[in-house]
């Protein structure tokens, strides 16, 4: 067989091989991915938190000035990053000054007059 021979060979047997693949792919049922997503699972049932984070997506932009969203959003970084709850607020550090050295009157923001 020379080489024409089966190049065209090679040609009808691709051909062939693209329009089965064709006919399959039309026969087959069509499963929308929309349908498996709008499948009824009680969200509220399995998660507090979730059914909360699904009232702040439907609510849209309304959501970021949310106090709820905010709470739920936080809570939901603190889980996602496997942080422990925190049970109180933190205590506030003093502020330091930014150089020991300078004297204590200078670094004092009560007296503005002395810079």
């Amino acid at each position: 067989m020379d080489g024409k021979t089966l190049a065209r060979v090679g040609a009808i047997v691709f051909v062939a091989v693209a329009i089965t693949a064709t006919a399959i792919e039309m026969n087959r049922k069509d499963v929308s991915p929309d349908a498996l997503a709008t499948q009824g699972r009680p969200v509220a049932a399995q998660d507090p938190l979730a059914a909360e984070l699904l009232r702040c997506s439907e609510i849209g932009e309304a959501g970021t000035s949310d106090p709820g969203c905010l709470k739920a959003w936080a809570e939901n970084r603190r889980r996602f990053l496997g942080q422990p709850a925190q049970t109180s607020l933190p205590t506030p550090v003093a502020p330091t000054t930014l150089f020991r050295s300078a004297p204590a009157d200078l670094a004092d923001p009560a007296r503005p007059e002395i810079r």
